[in-house]
């Protein structure tokens, strides 16, 4: 895959996990008719008030790492082969992971197939792809 395309990969990814952190403050702040429930948003596992910080800080890394593979700049732009070694298998199992908690969830929820509680598990594929992606990069 050119550069170009991988710069716009790694946008688009940063995109659509931004659109998800606004969606959910959106909910919260709102909680407009034409989205779904915060309980669609969120699965729990961290309280809110600790999680929205911590997508902050991710969009913030995702925005460095996503400038400086766009402008092949060091660190993130350039490759490092042995962190791509080690980044591909836990990229993979990131999103094995998701894939397990999908069938989990929906054989706990039937009357929520097919989408039903998905929202945080896809934003979560999207952040393995990201993770696959830069792994990709470091490989050279």
């Amino acid at each position: 895959m050119n550069s170009t395309a991988t710069a716009v990969i790694f946008w688009a990814l940063l995109a659509l996990f931004c659109v998800r952190v606004v969606g959910q403050v959106v909910v919260v702040l709102g909680h407009p008719t034409w989205l779904p429930p915060m309980a669609q948003w969120y699965s729990g596992l961290l309280p809110y008030p600790l999680l929205l910080p911590a997508q902050v800080l991710l969009i913030v890394l995702m925005s460095v790492m996503a400038w400086q593979v766009s402008a092949r700049a060091a660190p993130f732009g350039t490759p490092h082969r042995a962190v791509g070694v080690v980044l591909i298998p836990l990229a993979i199992v990131y999103a094995g992971s998701m894939a397990v908690r999908y069938v989990v969830r929906m054989a706990h929820h039937p009357d929520q197939r097919w989408l039903g509680g998905t929202i945080p598990i896809i934003f979560h594929v999207v952040l393995a792809a990201f993770l696959l992606l830069f792994a990709w990069v470091q490989l050279g």
